[in-house]
């Protein structure tokens, strides 16, 4: 019939419910499905009858005014309608009623007891009375979701506490011997992060339970509270599936985990000894103790990481082979520099070219160590200023350690200077006057005793260089700085003139260079001499006897 079909053809409504190949559409009341369609007519599509007559069910259904026992059933030539008064609210044709297997009467009557029972369901669950009740409910929901979290906290605070007190008594510290494997208040700890997470565990349990029972209180959203169930049901399944699938190798993932660290735990206390000397190792030195315990920290951390790599979850997804990729060429094109002061700050540790507060000369640089790293040495010089050195230039550079002996009895730091003065002086005296310098000087050490060494006889000098031993490397500035003053007044107390290499004196009518406060009293500078031409010191004699010096 064109009427009837017409009437398939109404406005649709915003729900368009989902086409399934073998059941068909369902025409949906609320939440409920009444029932489906699985054929359509002439140019109108299952899926478009489906939105029509849902649209025809829902408008009937909130209009209170038509009762139900409107429903009723039209005979005709080719079709069978279910009408709503003289509305038609769904025309059931011969695919209809082959498609459900029944005769088109049988079909309708179906349907009209369906969409009966819906409607009367769908307007009670509407009704002021039926909301009251849902409001009440809701309130009673969440009064006891709060007495159950009071409890709640009050269970785990106790439980809180129990732990606190047992610490070291109903919970020891693991041991294997002498040697604690795992101290109580570590214990104490993880047990206090696993029941954390169980509260964690059963709050959201609780949550999960709460949110889905006060959503099902109301119609408007009943279907949500039955989606987040059934989200929350698959999510459980499949979590349940992929840990039972996962387990083997969560298990083996354990395995390392729990071998490394006790490894670790293990190693900690043997190189702890051997860097404070109670323990020793023919070849190894206490200052290596520290730097090997981080370079095997490493490697096992490296080698845990090497093994439980491919029982890590997705190990063999393209994703987490593109991030290994991407890590690999991003450490190859941008770490040589960082992988060559590494390796050069391995090296130094284990040459034992210097140690922290040594004092130390890098190519320009002097000062001492406050800082050596894997990367970078850093130096503090006499001003105060810290210099950062990266380890491979460290490594290619001459390195001069002044701190390396300077303990050793046999090998005291020897400080040197060297002072030029004139042939004119007997060099016992100045040998004597420079020690005496030596002496004077703070830090400076009496034994071994300072010596001299004369080490060239120049045109106008002699070079005379003072050796001194001292066991105070740091302090080498202000040493040399005393040890220079001191020579300055030994030399001027001894009567020593000390000359600049390429001064020459000319003594005659000339004040002498030492300061006055050293000279006598009575000390007045010489006049010049003149003497004539035939003096026997004239290299003119007998040449030019008519001459005159004045």
């Amino acid at each position: 019939m064109p009427f009837a079909y017409s009437q398939d053809n109404a406005p649709p409504t915003n729900k368009a419910p989902a086409v399934s190949k073998i059941d068909g559409v369902p025409v949906v009341l609320g939440d409920q499905t009444l029932f489906v369609i699985k054929a359509g007519v002439g140019s109108f599509s299952a899926s478009e009858r489906s939105q029509a007559v849902t649209h025809r069910i829902e408008i009937m259904a909130q209009d209170l005014t038509i009762p139900v026992t409107s429903l009723k059933i039209a005979d005709e030539p080719s079709t069978t309608n279910i009408l709503s008064g003289d509305k038609v609210i769904f025309t059931i044709t011969d695919g209809d009623a082959k498609a459900a297997d029944k005769t088109k009467q049988e079909l309708a009557n179906e349907y009209v007891q369906e969409i009966s029972s819906n409607i009367t369901k769908y307007r009670k669950d509407r009704s002021l009375k039926n909301i009251l009740f849902g409001v009440i409910y809701t309130l009673i929901s969440t009064v006891v979701i709060l007495i159950i979290f009071k409890i709640l906290n009050k269970i785990f605070k106790k439980i809180f506490n129990w732990i606190s007190n047992w610490q070291g008594r109903t919970i020891p510290a693991i041991r294997i011997q002498n040697f604690e494997l795992l101290p109580a208040s570590r214990i104490t700890y993880i047990l206090f992060n696993i029941i954390k997470v169980i509260r964690l565990l059963s709050v959201l349990g609780i949550l999960s339970i709460y949110v889905p029972l006060v959503l099902s209180f109301f119609p408007w959203t009943r279907q949500t509270s039955k989606n987040l169930l059934n989200y929350l049901f698959l999510a459980l399944e499949s979590a349940i599936q992929g840990l039972v699938g996962y387990l083997p190798k969560l298990i083996s993932l354990a395995i390392i985990i729990i071998c490394a660290y006790y490894i670790i735990k293990f190693i900690r206390p043997i190189f702890r000894e051997l860097g404070n000397g109670n323990l020793s190792l023919p070849g190894f030195y206490p200052e290596w103790a520290e730097p090997t315990f981080k370079l095997a920290l490493f490697l096992i951390i490296a080698l845990s990481l090497v093994v439980a790599l491919p029982f890590l979850p997705g190990f063999g997804s393209p994703a987490f082979q593109g991030i290994s990729v991407f890590l690999g060429v991003l450490l190859s094109l941008g770490s040589s520099a960082a992988v060559a002061n590494i390796v050069a700050g391995v090296i130094l540790i284990y040459t034992r070219a210097f140690r922290i507060g040594d004092r130390i000369k890098i190519n320009d640089a002097i000062g001492d160590i406050v800082e050596k790293t894997l990367f970078v040495t850093r130096i503090r010089t006499i001003k105060n200023v810290v210099i950062t050195i990266p380890n491979g230039t460290v490594l290619t550079s001459q390195i001069t350690n002044y701190s390396a002996l300077a303990e050793n009895p046999n090998y005291y730091l020897i400080l040197h200077t060297t002072v030029t003065l004139g042939y004119d002086l007997p060099w016992r005296k100045v040998h004597q006057a420079l020690i005496n310098a030596a002496l004077a000087t703070p830090h400076i050490l009496a034994e071994p005793a300072p010596f001299i060494l004369q080490t060239s006889l120049d045109d106008f000098y002699v070079s005379y260089e003072i050796n001194a031993y001292t066991n105070q490397p740091t302090l080498m500035a202000r040493i040399y700085s005393e040890l220079h003053q001191n020579i300055q007044d030994k030399c001027n107390e001894a009567d020593i003139e000390i000359l600049s290499p390429h001064y020459s004196a000319i003594r005659d009518g000339n004040q002498i260079t030492i300061p006055e406060n050293y000279l006598p009293k009575d000390y007045k500078a010489p006049g010049f001499r003149l003497s004539s031409l035939d003096h026997p010191l004239n290299p003119s004699n007998g040449k030019d006897s008519g001459s005159t010096q004045q």
